[in-house]
């Protein structure tokens, strides 16, 4: 679960340089193109998954 809380947080940081970048006079940077904002699961995901996991395991 700790990976995806790090891809979350990452995906939240994506979405915050990208605001930064398409601020007019913020910044000079230019970017060739936009950074990849959905990188990881929520956390309802993370366990749904795991949920899953476990059944087909058990029915298997």
């Amino acid at each position: 679960m700790m990976h995806a809380g790090i891809r979350r947080a990452a995906g939240k940081q994506a979405k915050l340089l990208n605001k930064l970048v398409e601020t007019p006079g913020l910044s000079g940077v230019q970017v060739g193109g936009k950074l990849i904002e959905v990188l990881g699961h929520t956390p309802i995901q993370v366990f749904v998954g795991a949920l899953i996991g476990v059944i087909a395991g058990l029915i298997l």
